[in-house]
């Protein structure tokens, strides 16, 4: 099988980020690099996932930290409610996440356009409130984690990030293997006819039903996927931090700046954002809260007024250029 410029960028990179944890000082340890390198990949995944049912699909939610939150809490309460791995929390959180999907969605599909993206909007506030006033899941207090053993077992490391990056790293194979499997193959194709013109596809004999509640139901059980990689990390989980507004927004941000409905554009939006903002906040903070915020919205319009489709978008037109100069000369 021949491989594809992509095939190649794509192996080399898993091959770049799986030697990183090998070399002394750069992931390992309290190394705050290895920090950020996770939270991109983490980042990264989650606006992949995101970018399956809105940039592929055409479907704009701002919804997805409900899915992202189902999915923190299911491994919350296997570890503190159910004091066992987190491990069985998991599977069970990807498939409520998946069926909790196809409910809300079923109805808020047959609205189109900015209603859809009203109505995932006012999903998320429900949800919110719901689960803050919920005593089974904490409430508004959340729920804290127990002290436990490092290891695999427990997926718990308290002086080395390597265990967390190289989890971060399976789970960022994970997600966007998932979705060059799709552009590969007709899910695809279905994906994009539906997005181009729903009626069209419907006309040509595509179910375009089927086709944005499979695609919502894989979107939400990826997104519930990164939630419970999100609460081992934090060792905490409330409302506020997994099922808000702010989080749904950089499922958003980072896949808009990146590029929508790309294969890449979701890791150079969370390349460019996440260290924006755990740099700032670690060196810039004198300068008061929300200095990452300010910066990355003065990038968001500068990029958003020279390319609308985002970094990929720019990368594409510097190549436009090249060639057109090469022609030429």
């Amino acid at each position: 099988m021949t491989l594809t410029k992509k095939d190649k960028l794509w192996y080399g990179f898993i091959i770049v980020a799986a030697i990183l944890p090998c070399i002394p000082g750069v992931i390992g340890g309290g190394s705050f690099f290895g920090h950020v390198a996770t939270m991109v990949l983490l980042y990264a995944a989650m606006a992949q996932s995101w970018n399956i049912i809105s940039g592929y699909c055409g479907q704009v939610s701002f919804g997805h930290s409900v899915f992202f939150g189902i999915g923190a809490y299911a491994a919350g309460l296997a570890v503190v409610t159910f004091e066992t791995l987190p491990w069985y929390g998991v599977p069970l959180g990807m498939l409520a996440a998946a069926l909790v999907s196809i409910l809300i969605s079923y109805p808020c599909f047959r609205l189109k356009g900015h209603y859809f993206a009203i109505a995932t909007f006012a999903i998320v506030e429900i949800f919110n409130r719901l689960f803050m006033i919920w005593d089974a899941v904490g409430g508004a207090l959340g729920l804290d984690y127990p002290i436990l053993p490092d290891g695999w077992e427990n997926f718990s490391w308290s002086d080395t990030k390597t265990g967390y990056y190289i989890g971060a790293l399976a789970i960022f194979i994970v997600v966007f293997g998932v979705v060059r499997w799709i552009e590969r193959h007709r899910m695809g194709y279905y994906l994009l006819a539906v997005r181009e013109g729903q009626e069209t596809a419907e006309s040509l004999g595509v179910n375009s039903t089927i086709v944005k509640l499979g695609a919502m139901a894989l979107s939400a059980a990826l997104a519930a996927l990164c939630g419970a990689f999100f609460a081992q990390y934090n060792y905490r989980v409330d409302p506020p931090m997994v099922m808000s507004l702010d989080m749904s927004m950089k499922f958003v941000l980072i896949t808009i700046l990146g590029g929508v409905g790309t294969f890449w554009g979701p890791f150079l939006g969370a390349l460019v954002l996440i260290p924006l903002q755990e740099y700032t906040r670690a060196y810039l903070t004198h300068f008061g809260a929300g200095i990452d915020l300010i910066i990355f919205g003065i990038i968001i319009i500068v990029v958003m007024i020279k390319e609308p489709r985002g970094i990929m978008g720019l990368i594409s037109y510097f190549k436009k250029d090249k060639a057109e100069e090469g022609a030429k000369s």
